[in-house]
């Protein structure tokens, strides 16, 4: 197995929030959820476990019209799905290259 494939960002939930927040800074957890088409106890559970892992920061900020709740990548968890992405390109690279 290639030494960037992550196991724990690999889970397709995770792997779906990750991607979809890879090329933002801070996305509204409402977005999130209605992109990756999931429930938001889904989503908490989700978001919960890439915050424990250090890959996604959590900010909740409340206004007048109520609380809201946004999400990015940190550092280390653009890093992981960066390292990640090119480990599932090259491994599709040599699926390919064995298809020819």
């Amino acid at each position: 197995m290639d030494p960037d494939f992550d196991e724990f960002l690999h889970v397709p939930a995770r792997l779906s929030v990750v991607a979809l927040l890879a090329p933002a800074d801070w996305v509204d957890f409402g977005f999130v959820r209605d992109a990756v088409d999931t429930s938001d106890s889904a989503l908490s559970k989700q978001v919960s476990a890439l915050a424990d892992a250090g890959y996604v920061e959590v900010r909740k900020t409340r206004n007048r019209t109520g609380r809201h709740t946004h999400l990015r990548l940190t550092p280390h968890g653009r890093q992981a799905f960066q390292r990640h992405a090119s480990a599932l390109e090259r491994i599709v690279a040599a699926a390919r290259t064995h298809l020819e």
